[in-house]
């Protein structure tokens, strides 16, 4: 029987956990009917995918009506910046967001600033953090939205996500904060956190790939990205893929109900990682005295990190960075933006 390695690379993706599949199956077979459908068979899964929305809006403190399930959180995140734009010219045609944030954050503002949009990118310190009064000074008479994750995907700091939504409230602009690497792992509380559009994703949280959601707080207006039928209060056209958000909503329950369980192992796991790392002399960890979430470590190696997972694939399975940049031979933008030495950081998470 092949013998696979350790997985340490949670924040590419998640294993399905066992309740959330036999969560999923009867909506594969017995449970059929298409959620749109007025009679019958379409009753059972259109309440069962009210269900998920409700467990999904209580994992962020929302209402089940601020709740519109997507793909993921990339689509999640086209539909925030480019929506919001469209439907509220009114409000400006300037973004401001981090030279950090995912790449799918920063490609899209990189499409919007060829449609004529202006993008500002903060720095980061050495501690992967924007300062609050660069932000405060690149705001503009026309500044629409803040565009800040929660913790970093690479090397899971946190930014100050508090402070930044009060300054966007005092501002009026919109903030939307992509918490892909964040629920489940904080607290997310977009009420107490002044956030206006929020993007999630699943299989960060042992769900089903393929489903997400975005969080549009009440009397924010979006223009949809996906048009179709009257799906989503008409806001998002296509057939519900009923399996994957029922899935998601169990895996939103099993998270918000057994957080502090599952947080407390996670810090155990990454104790004792980081203490085999530092006791093996094979490298140094970073960001250690800063806010960060309990799932992911940043390690800087002594050699070139690709030849240190190579070396080391029998033991464990893990990542130099996000894994929707792996087919890129290129140096990761978050690590150079906060000064780690060139190809020598890996992502440990768990």
């Amino acid at each position: 029987m092949l013998q696979y390695p350790i997985y340490l690379d949670h924040a590419s993706t998640t294993p399905v956990e066992q309740r959330v599949k036999f969560a999923m199956l009867p909506y594969f077979d017995e449970i059929y009917g298409n959620a749109s459908s007025n009679h019958a068979y379409g009753e059972e899964p259109r309440l069962a995918i009210e269900n998920a929305r409700e467990q999904v809006a209580r994992i962020i403190n929302a209402t089940k009506k601020e709740i519109f399930f997507t793909s993921g959180a990339t689509e999640a995140i086209n539909w925030a910046l480019k929506g919001f734009l469209e439907a509220n010219p009114e409000k400006g045609n300037h973004i401001i967001t981090v030279k950090t944030e995912h790449k799918a954050v920063l490609n899209t503002c990189e499409y919007l600033e060829r449609k004529g949009i202006e993008v500002t990118y903060l720095n980061v310190d050495e501690n992967g953090l924007i300062s609050l009064d660069e932000l405060k000074e690149s705001i503009r008479d026309n500044t629409a939205i803040i565009a800040v994750m929660y913790v970093n995907n690479e090397i899971g700091v946190l930014q100050n996500i508090q402070a930044i939504g009060q300054v966007a409230k005092e501002n009026d602009v919109c903030f939307f904060c992509d918490a892909t690497q964040a629920i489940g792992k904080v607290p997310v509380d977009v009420v107490d956190k002044d956030i206006d559009l929020l993007c999630l994703s699943a299989h960060k949280m042992n769900g089903p790939k393929g489903v997400g959601a975005l969080y549009i707080k009440s009397g924010i207006t979006l223009i949809p990205l996906v048009h179709g039928g009257s799906q989503e209060k008409g806001m998002r056209g296509g057939t519900y893929n009923t399996p994957l958000i029922v899935g998601f909503g169990e895996a939103a329950r099993i998270a918000f109900d057994e957080f502090d369980e599952r947080v407390n192992q996670m810090l155990k796991q990454r104790d004792k990682w980081q203490a085999y790392f530092e006791s093996q002399g094979l490298g140094v960890v970073q960001f250690k005295n800063t806010i960060r979430a309990p799932h992911i470590l940043s390690i800087q190696v002594n050699i070139d990190a690709e030849d240190f997972l190579i070396m080391n694939a029998a033991k464990f399975s893990a990542s130099t960075g996000s894994a929707c940049n792996a087919a890129l031979i290129e140096e990761s933008h978050v690590t150079k933006e906060v000064g780690l030495k060139k190809n020598m950081t890996i992502r440990i998470s768990i």
